[in-house]
């Protein structure tokens, strides 16, 4: 079984950034998924679930509203890991095309006086927001981007190398 993309990616040395995970051709249209990592993997702790989920409400939000981008945008949401988001956009662009919409997008958190769609009624799981760190993390994550915007290890994602074998199959050590 082929080794999906996203797992190719070296955790080890993946840093907080915004990254290109896939690009995708649907009938002639061009899809491209965005890894947008929030911490650094097995070294910073995960993002606090509530405030995970409160950013997912939020951001979302954010993006769908956004006059220049909501046409564009097809999904926001996070990793099973609670290292990062995806962002799944129409098109393809280079992922320094989108940091400032993303700087926006967390800044956005800050002025956030509740969770749009946290009600039972919106909401599969309307406990589990936690607004404060919610704010904590984004101001983290977008004072991050302002000061690393031109720094361009923050858009490259940095990939395994595996062992082939001599009758061409991959090697992972378990």
């Amino acid at each position: 079984m082929d080794l999906i993309p996203s797992f190719s990616v070296d955790h080890t040395k993946i840093i907080p950034g915004i990254f290109e995970s896939r690009v995708d051709d649907i009938a002639g249209n061009k899809i491209t998924t965005y890894d947008i990592r929030v911490t650094k993997p097995n070294v910073e702790p995960a993002v606090e679930v509530a405030a995970m989920h409160s950013l997912e409400h939020i951001i979302a939000t954010f993006l769908r509203n956004d006059p220049d981008w909501k046409d564009d945008v097809i999904y926001w949401g996070p990793m099973g890991c609670l290292t990062g988001f995806y962002l799944i956009l129409k098109s393809n662009r280079a992922p320094k095309e989108i940091v400032d919409l993303l700087i926006r997008a967390f800044d956005s958190v800050k002025d956030s006086e509740e969770v749009p769609g946290a009600e039972p009624e919106n909401c599969g799981n309307s406990a589990l927001h936690n607004l404060v760190m919610a704010k904590w993390y984004a101001k983290r994550f977008a004072d991050y981007l302002i000061s690393n915007k031109e720094n361009d290890a923050i858009y490259v994602y940095p990939k395994t190398e595996r062992l082939v074998t001599d009758d061409g199959r991959q090697f992972f050590d378990s």
